[in-house]
């Protein structure tokens, strides 16, 4: 017998189980997020609690969508240089661990991207970084103070969340780039809370959900 899936040979009557351990694509009917896994607690959202639906694989090929992970791409690339030049110029222990992981959380984010719509990463910009995301931002650039930099990194995020929120709602209602358009904005306002959760546990000096040994 072969599984349905793969093709690939299974003994006994089981069909499901050569293909028990798949990563499937599932999209949240409320929000918009998108997860990835075989199952998730009782079918729910993992970000709002809503109900998850399955993907089918899809082809990320007309100009609107195109354009959409275009400027995703542009908006983690910038977020990690960003992180990395916040790494390398705060002197404070604690917050240079945070941006150093947050950087390879934007690596991670760039891979996701890649591999759940085919595209491949732009190369970075040798002049991105603090300066750039203050004015994307729209906060001052004040290096002295490494609030600032969080302030900034939360105020960059909410704005990507809001710019791919207003494409959605201009988008042809269940249209391949509205519905696009939704899980951009969902993953970018799962990024904004995480990054005020962690800007509230260092004011407080605590350790952050990403790291556990914060220092202040």
């Amino acid at each position: 017998m072969l599984c349905p899936k793969c093709r690939q040979p299974i003994d006994g009557p089981e069909e499901y189980i050569c293909c028990g351990g798949e990563t499937l694509e599932w999209r949240c009917r409320d929000c918009g997020k998108i997860s990835e896994g075989f199952a998730f607690p009782y079918g729910m959202c993992p970000m709002c609690n809503g109900t998850l639906e399955t993907l089918e694989p899809r082809e990320i090929d007309d100009a609107e969508s195109l354009n959409a992970i275009r400027i995703a791409f542009a908006i983690e690339l910038g977020g990690r240089a960003f992180y990395a030049q916040a790494a390398r110029e705060t002197e404070e222990v604690g917050l240079r661990q945070l941006f150093h992981k947050l950087a390879e959380m934007e690596e991670e984010h760039m891979a996701t991207l890649v591999r759940r719509y085919h595209a491949e990463v732009p190369p970075p910009s040798p002049r991105s970084g603090v300066e750039r995301a203050a004015i994307f931002a729209g906060i001052e650039s004040r290096p002295e103070d490494p609030a600032n930099l969080l302030r900034i990194a939360i105020a960059c995020e909410d704005r990507a969340a809001t710019f791919f929120g207003e494409k959605s709602r201009e988008a042809p209602e269940g249209s391949p780039e509205h519905q696009l358009y939704r899980e951009l904005a969902a993953e970018e306002h799962e990024h904004a809370d995480l990054l005020a959760t962690e800007f509230a546990l260092w004011k407080a000096g605590r350790a952050g959900l990403l790291q556990s040994d914060l220092q202040t």
